[in-house]
């Protein structure tokens, strides 16, 4: 059933009988509702007529989730201005607002929903429209919705829990059972109005749930017509917002979300998830996720479901991660490395050479003492055991996240929630102008663009993204300029012995960690300042392709947002891990950026400390600015707006102007949390080989992150408007991607930015290949080793320090090169290429590893539980009886046979106890 089987009209009434306003009794479903309540007829100058909502006043019962006359649920709510009592020079410009605003009531009405117009106790221009759906209107909208309802109660047996042996302790992390109750399952079917008997209807006021009602009723205001000339048709609540001529729509939160409402018969939905959920006393508590999918729509449902499992799989990964954080922070102290490093006899007579042109100066391994400690804590075995687990983690993840989605499909009645279910856009739908042929109905349909119109739609958009990818690469650039330049000012300054004043910060501080601390916070700014522009522009660009549903419009932005908070988040980091320190040339013989810089170098332990900083800088940095935008700015807005409407008090105020104090979440809202979890998701799983505690601050994060989503959905913002969902939509094959990615970049941060290769190579090659005096099991000598010598005579005019010591001849420098005096002297070494063949073979081999294993927990873990398939069959066989074979079995009993063989049709009427009888 379509829109135009429901639905033809024209946008207004013309009409010559009626003049002036003129009071109508309207009949519904048998009852005369008093004629205070009805609409009335407004005729504007032209002869025009359009039909409005009727005004009453404010029945004082704050509670109140109905019309005036305690019957009629309402459904929705629309805030306007009144026209009439603007000021006299404001007054004409809004006339035209006023004209829209009653067409386009005059349709809702026309479209089978009922209104009322209540003035504001606050604010005398504010009016609020009350809107009620019919139980008519709604068994012809739940049949378009294709909405699911109960046919029979679920006769299958629940599969016992693994944890009901230990209920004593468990229950105390549930939702309490006495206030949030579990509701009975049913088997479930698409809504058909002729085949109503056969649905379990108990009470039509409850049959459809406060979410489904919302859901419809904002599916007619999406497409009800406000202005029609002649081919082009405006409609749709959405533009009227935007105009100004509505201020707000939404549906009613069922009560204050701390205190129980009085009204008879109220849920109090809104409180128990108040209490179980959001209250911040709950933290330690699993979701009432029902609750929420029953309250917010399946949308929101999913969210928290996937955030939850999340969470909770997150606890795993923590729980190694500190255990390997400990591990190097124990060993610290006691490995070789860095104790010849701080080592005086060792470290402190290894001269190494400038990092920089000119200014700086030469300098002595052991001042980067409590950098290689540091160091230590992160590169060690410890970490390689946990970047091996975690390529395991993250494929568990996604496979136990299937089948419990899977569970979630069935129990919330999304299994066949199919393409063709998804109605297209209203703002697509406005813009067809076009005719094509659908290949699959073979039927003449209105599309917005030609085939070469979507081509230049797209491409318009594809260069946008790629330019403002082009955009953070240069502001990538700009930052390593600065690093370069900073990191010559820092060398100058902490290496330099005349300033006492630093001589504490120099024991704790190396230029390279003052460097990259400074360089993360300005990286920090820029990617904040870059998403907040480029947010703007992806939006622009996915209106511009008009997507045909809500789905593809979301998954179009979110490959927009998600490549471009990709690049901006990471490159940095990407940078860090396999480009700095890669290519800097030799003492003699330095590399240069655009002709001028010289190249960045590392610690002599290598890159992995800088990446370490950069990711707790990037990641902390991005947790508390999140969270300061989703508590603190809704409750500050919200606060203000209360102390300006603090005329009277909240116990006189209605629901519905209670709730229009509070903020609106914006369409996207959902949408901006799933992209802070996977840009999370990326940083736990990308680069945890070189931060082991990233699952540890993510879990902490992601145990607030639940409760102040609760939080800030329940009590600072207006209810949700419910909608479907399958599963998390574009989202999974992206969590799958970095998945898959995940196994590259950890292998390869351990192979080329940890020492970590390097040192097994020396561990293990005294029988093979002994390099310099190292001819056992240990780790002795391998700072000599892993430092090249330069004779400092052989500096160019262009790096030559501009001061010398007297007592020295030669220099270190990091790196595996031949010393002078060799016949290949400052070339790549054997030992170069042995520790570039290790590292090879530790990729492929690492890579091939985790990826069997990947596969085959792929294949082992079955998508969908078996219980859960036997369900869905029996649900199928149900509908199929029920809907189906009972009108079959009608036709057969109509049909009597003659003595002659011939047949005949007869009135046969069955009651609905002998058709139960049959089954």
């Amino acid at each position: 059933m379509s829109d135009n089987d429901i639905f033809e009209m024209d946008s207004v009434c013309e009409t010559d009988e009626l003049e002036g306003e003129t009071d109508v009794g309207i009949i519904d479903e048998g009852v005369v509702y008093p004629e205070e309540f009805l609409p009335i007829y407004h005729s504007f100058e032209d002869g025009t007529t359009v039909a409005k909502a009727h005004l009453v006043e404010f029945n004082n019962k704050p509670d109140s989730l109905f019309f005036n006359d305690g019957v009629r649920r309402i459904d929705f709510i629309l805030v306007y201005e009144d026209e009439d009592k603007k000021d006299f020079e404001k007054r004409h410009a809004f006339q035209r607002h006023k004209r829209r605003r009653e067409t386009f009531e005059a349709s809702l009405m026309k479209m089978g929903m009922e209104l009322e117009a209540t003035q504001s106790v606050t604010d005398e221009k504010l009016m609020f429209l009350k809107v009620h759906m019919p139980w008519d209107t709604l068994c012809t909208y739940a049949e378009v919705l294709h909405i699911k309802l109960p046919i029979q109660p679920n006769d299958l047996s629940s599969r016992p829990s693994p944890w009901r042996f230990f209920s004593c302790i468990t229950k105390h992390f549930y939702p309490n059972e006495e206030l949030i109750t579990k509701e009975a399952e049913f088997f479930t079917a698409p809504f058909e109005k002729k085949r109503l008997e056969y649905f379990h209807v108990r009470d039509k006021d409850v049959f459809f749930t406060a979410a489904m009602r919302s859901r419809m009723a904002y599916y007619i205001l999406s497409r009800a017509p406000y202005e029609i000339r002649g081919s082009i048709k405006k409609f749709g609540v959405t533009k009227l917002l935007d105009a100004g001529v509505y201020k707000a729509a939404y549906p009613l939160h069922d009560c204050r979300f701390n205190v129980k409402s009085k009204e008879e018969g109220c849920p109090n939905e809104r409180y128990l998830l108040y209490e179980e959920w959001a209250h911040p006393k709950s933290f330690y508590k699993m979701q009432p996720l029902n609750l929420i999918r029953k309250y917010y729509g399946e949308k929101v449902g999913i969210y928290f479901a996937w955030l939850g499992f999340y969470t909770r799989m997150l606890a795993l990964a923590a729980v190694v991660g500190l255990c390997c954080f400990i591990y190097g922070y124990t060993t610290q102290e006691t490995s070789t490395w860095s104790k010849e490093v701080c080592d005086p006899e060792i470290g402190g007579k290894i001269v190494m050479c400038p990092q920089c042109d000119r200014e700086c100066k030469y300098w002595t391994l052991d001042s980067t003492c409590e950098a290689s400690k540091k160091l230590c804590i992160f590169d060690n075995f410890g970490t390689l055991v946990f970047a091996v687990f975690m390529s395991v983690w993250v494929t568990l993840f996604l496979e136990f996240w299937k089948r419990y989605q899977a569970e979630l499909e069935y129990t919330w009645d999304t299994v066949e929630f199919l393409e063709q279910e998804e109605l297209p856009r209203p703002e697509y739908e406005a813009k067809c102008i076009y005719e094509r042929k659908n290949p699959v109905t073979g039927v003449k349909e209105k599309v917005p663009y030609t085939a070469c119109g979507r081509c230049v739609r797209v491409s318009i958009g594809i260069g946008t993204v790629l330019f403002w990818i082009l955009l953070i690469i240069a502001s990538i650039v700009a930052i390593i300029v600065y690093r370069l330049a900073a990191f010559f000012a820092f060398s100058t300054k902490l290496r330099s012995q005349d300033l006492k004043e630093l001589q504490t910060l120099k024991d704790y501080v190396t230029p390279q960690m003052a460097t990259s601390v400074t360089a993360s916070l300005i990286s920090f700014v820029i990617i904040m300042i870059l998403n907040i522009l480029y947010e703007r522009v992806a939006i622009w660009i996915t209106d511009f392709e008009l997507p045909r549903t809500k789905t593809d419009y979301e998954n179009s932005l979110t490959m927009k947002m998600f490549l471009f908070q990709f690049v901006n988040y990471y490159s940095s980091c990407f940078y860090i891990a396999f480009v700095k320190g890669k290519a800097v040339g030799y003492p003699g013989d330095p590399a240069y950026l655009l002709g001028k810089y010289r190249n960045e170098e590392c610690d002599p332990g290598g890159c992995l400390i800088e990446l370490t900083t950069q990711l707790s800088i990037i990641m902390g940095g991005k947790a508390i600015l999140n969270n300061i935008q989703e508590v603190l700015l809704p409750w500050v807005k919200n606060l203000i707006f209360r102390y300006c409407t603090s005329a009277a008090t909240e116990k006189l105020i209605p629901r519905w102007e209670q709730d229009y104090q509070l903020q609106a979440l914006t369409k996207l809202g959902l949408f901006y949390e799933y992209l802070e979890m996977v840009i999370q998701f990326g940083f736990v799983t990308l680069f945890v080989a070189s931060f082991p505690l990233a699952p540890v601050l993510a879990l902490v994060n992601n145990i607030f992150e639940i409760r102040v989503d609760a939080w800030k959905i329940t009590t600072q913002f207006r209810r949700i408007v419910p909608e479907k969902a399958q599963d998390i939509g574009a989202w999974q094959p992206i969590l799958q991607g970095i998945a898959i990615l995940a196994v590259a970049t950890n292998a390869m941060i351990i192979a080329f930015t940890s020492d970590m290769i390097p040192r097994l190579v020396y561990y293990w090659s005294f029988s093979v290949y002994p390099y310099g005096d190292h001819f056992n099991n240990t780790m002795q000598g391998y700072i000599n080793s892993s430092l090249s010598i330069f004779n400092i005579e052989d500096f160019s005019n262009n790096s030559k320090p501009m001061s010398t010591p007297y007592n020295i001849t030669t220099c270190r420098y990091r790196d595996f090169r031949n010393p002078p005096g060799h016949p290949r002297q400052y070339q790549y070494n054997v030992y170069y290429w042995h520790v570039i063949a290790a590292k090879m073979a530790f990729i492929i081999v690492v890579e091939h590893i985790a990826y069997l294993t990947k596969f085959i927990l792929s294949y082992v873990i079955p998508d969908v539980p078996y219980a859960v398939k036997e369900q869905i069959k029996r649900e199928k066989y149900l509908t199929q009886v029920i809907l189906h074979e009972t009108n079959l079995r009608l036709v057969t009993r109509s049909l009597k046979p003659f003595d002659d063989g011939t047949l005949t049709r007869t009135e046969v009427n069955l009651t609905q106890e002998e058709m139960e009888l049959d089954f």
